[in-house]
């Protein structure tokens, strides 16, 4: 996995993150999904780099990798 995802059980209960900051990956997920663009994220948190937008979603695509997915019983 990138170097730009972090874990460590001291930073956001342990919540991958961007490089070691308090920026969960789901967060930044959550950003890109509600409409923001990229460029928008990056003016709004200056420390972000563009390499981390897609570090988080490249860790999204990977976590949807399987292999078959079951439909629970309601």
């Amino acid at each position: 996995m990138s170097d730009r995802i972090t874990i460590d059980p001291a930073i956001c209960h342990g919540k991958p993150c961007i490089r070691g900051l308090r920026y969960p990956v789901e967060t930044v997920l959550e950003w890109l999904a509600s409409g923001m663009t990229t460029e928008e994220i990056l003016h709004d948190y200056e420390d972000l780099e563009r390499e981390d937008i897609l570090a988080a979603l490249s860790y999204a695509a990977r976590l949807t990798h399987v292999k078959r997915l079951d439909r629970l019983a309601a």
